[in-house]
């Protein structure tokens, strides 16, 4: 019996975890990157001595990790060393307004003490209902395939879903619990990784709280980028063939199915079956036939997309003082803010913001002396991000940054990157220049996602942010395991 080949496109975290698990599984893979290097958004680049993850910095659930790498007999500490962020992050209100969030669970809820009296109590109670859905929903839920409401019909399941508060917004859920300003905006944070705010969130995602909370805040040692070369190894060693510098230009479809994938260069590659980890959108509208695209152009338009970013990569040549590894600058309020972001989509007047310092915890990520500092501003997916623009809201986030940390930072910066819409566009096809994929809104949840598997071609596929489970690091790499467990059940 011949062996069969797959073709996946996209080296990101979900075309990775597809490409091994149908390695694994007998198919021969190739495995198409665009880029002259792996990792999608989690890219990495060097300068002037300097390190940087270009997307993802966040290491959360890492029993995510631990699940994916042990479907091969390995652990992540065969690929890189994890060590526990203390604090966690540091929340910032205000000048000497700052929160460190402390990895003990008995030492948060007495800082929440502090805060609310009676707050530790009611942490345990909230904090109960998330682990029950992070259970439920990282160990079944978000693994499946969502294409039928048949997949959810169990009585049990049924039991899980009605109490798994999918109907309740995650905004009212954290207010039956707590009253304080600053616990509530500290307990809604993590819901901004899902593209909305807590007001059109489901109060299912309090599972994000439990992975904050008690499960922790990690970094793996020499940077993100460490989880994307550990992936590659192991791909590799299963056989998966990466070529980089191959960017698709077209998905051939005979008969209903999808034969050859043609590159820019013009070499074809046949193929058993596809599975596209790059843009869905892009693949949908301009890599295939537009008779088998799996939705119209109005469709994608209405999806509420999760937010764009506006990134500042900088070197800085001294060491810089009351930083932690991770900073989230509520100084501002969050309500005009996620207005210009979802409801009359601009530049913001006052950004909140994130500053991340991994030289903190990392020395290799910057030389000697110096500091490796990475800035995000949030923004609406679709904006226009002239260099001056970009510029205006460097000075507006270095005043603040500058004036709360209570040192001069700019006339310290010796490299200087910036990275926005245009930028995301150009590197990943990503529709409207979005950052994080599609918000896991009620309405875009489960078998309301774009689907994993193209209607009219039996043999093409999607994984990655755009399709389930959605949007961040963890889920991606479950992304990549449904789709192939889809693709070997359906023996093609």
């Amino acid at each position: 019996m011949n062996q069969k080949h797959a073709v996946v496109i996209g080296s990101g975290f979900a075309g990775l975890s597809a490409a091994t698990h149908l390695a694994s599984n007998n198919y021969s893979v190739t495995l198409l990157e665009k880029n002259e290097s792996p990792g999608g958004r989690a890219r990495k680049f060097s300068s002037h001595g300097f390190t940087f993850d270009m997307g993802p910095s966040w290491y959360w659930m890492p029993d995510v990790f631990e699940d994916y790498f042990s479907h091969f007999g390995k652990k992540p500490s065969d690929y890189y060393d994890l060590v526990r962020l203390d604090p966690s992050y540091a929340v910032i209100y205000g000048q000497d307004d700052i929160l460190d969030i402390p990895a003990n669970l008995d030492e948060f809820k007495a800082k929440l003490e502090e805060i609310e009296p009676g707050s530790a109590n009611q942490l345990d109670e909230f904090l109960a209902q998330a682990k029950y859905k992070y259970q439920v929903g990282i160990h079944d839920l978000v693994k499946k395939p969502s294409r039928s409401l048949l997949e959810f019909t169990s009585l049990s399941l049924l039991k899980d879903i009605m109490r798994m508060d999918v109907f309740q917004s995650m905004a009212a859920h954290v207010r039956k619990f707590f009253k304080s300003d600053k616990i509530i905006r500290l307990m809604e944070f993590p819901v901004l990784f899902l593209g909305e705010t807590a007001e059109n969130i489901p109060a299912l995602y309090s599972l994000m709280n439990y992975a904050d909370i008690a499960l922790g805040t990690w970094y793996p040692k020499k940077g993100m980028h460490e989880i994307i070369a550990g992936m590659v190894s192991l791909a590799e060693e299963k056989g998966v063939e990466i070529r980089y510098d191959a960017e698709v230009e077209e998905i051939e479809i005979t008969d209903g199915l999808a034969k050859d994938v043609r590159l820019k260069s013009g070499e074809k590659i046949s193929a058993d079956v596809v599975i596209a980890g790059a843009d869905y959108h892009h693949v949908d509208k301009h890599l295939i036939n537009p008779k088998y695209s799996n939705y119209s152009e109005e469709y994608w338009d209405k999806r509420v997309m999760a937010p764009s970013s506006l990134l500042f990569y900088l070197g800085v040549d001294k060491k810089l003082e009351n930083l932690r590894h991770h900073n989230l600058f509520f100084d501002e309020p969050l309500g005009p803010h996620a207005d210009a972001i979802y409801t009359k989509p601009r530049w913001p007047e006052a950004p909140l913001f994130y500053a991340c310092l991994p030289s903190v915890t990392d020395e290799t990520v910057a030389p000697e002396g110096m500091e490796n500092l990475f800035l995000l501003i949030p923004l609406a997916p679709d904006l226009e991000d002239s260099e001056q623009t970009r510029e205006k809201y460097y000075d507006i986030i270095m005043d603040r940054l500058e004036k709360i940390s209570g040192q001069e930072i700019r006339s310290h910066v010796i490299f200087k990157r910036s990275y926005a819409h245009s930028d995301f566009k150009a590197d990943y096809h990503a529709y409207k220049g979005n950052a994080y994929g599609l918000a896991n809104t009620l309405k875009q949840t489960a078998i309301l996602k774009p689907s994993l598997k193209n209607k009219k071609v039996n043999n093409l596929f999607y994984t990655g942010q755009l399709t389930v489970p959605g949007p961040g690091v963890p889920p991606s790499l479950i992304s990549g395991y449904v789709v192939a467990k889809e693709v070997i059940r359906e023996n093609l």
